[in-house]
């Protein structure tokens, strides 16, 4: 049975949390407090500490599924949760004020779970922004982290199909990081 940590970062707003409940197979814990923060986005709460859910992809491999707090004061949580990470959607809200900016600003802090497995990014919120266009998110990606190949979605959160479609892209992705590494410490 594989076991997979999976992180869920982005800014406040983006669909950290309800990405997490429309996957998770049993019911999501969550650390909301009241949004003191209404310019950024307007909601009644936001996460403090972390989301929490489960799913099971096959038979047995279990994901566990970390929504990390979208604001910046909240960061040391990022650095906890890092730690055990293996992977990392990063979903970005496509109605922010800058949300190229807000995708090089999450790779910058998140880009080394690259390394551990993969990232994903999902464009949320492409119905109420049509614009900035996918591609201009992959360009930026490109200028961030030259040579990575990190796909790019655009998802509703509450869509548990779509949402399943970019987890498991990053599945593929780090189990096939996993294998690559250890075919090459046969050949070593």
């Amino acid at each position: 049975m594989a076991e997979h940590v999976i992180l869920f970062a982005g800014p406040m707003g983006a669909g950290k949390t309800t990405a997490i409940e429309s996957l998770s197979e049993c019911e999501v814990i969550r650390t909301e407090a009241a949004n003191t923060d209404r310019e950024t986005a307007d909601k009644d709460t936001t996460t403090v500490a972390m989301d929490y859910g489960e799913i099971t992809i096959g038979d047995e491999d279990k994901v566990r599924l970390y929504g990390v707090p979208g604001q910046r004061r909240f960061n040391f949580m990022w650095t906890i949760l890092k730690e055990r990470a293996v992977g990392l959607v990063l979903l970005v809200n496509n109605d922010a004020a800058d949300p190229i900016q807000e995708l090089s600003d999450f790779l910058e802090e998140f880009g080394e779970l690259h390394e551990k497995g993969g990232v994903v990014v999902c464009v949320t919120r492409t119905d109420v922004a049509p614009t900035p266009f996918i591609d201009q998110y992959a360009e930026r990606i490109r200028e961030v982290m030259p040579g990575r190949m990190i796909p790019v979605f655009t998802a509703d959160a509450r869509n548990e199909e779509q949402m399943r479609t970019c987890l498991m892209s990053l599945i593929a992705n780090i189990e096939m990081t996993a294998m690559i590494a250890a075919s090459q410490e046969r050949a070593a």
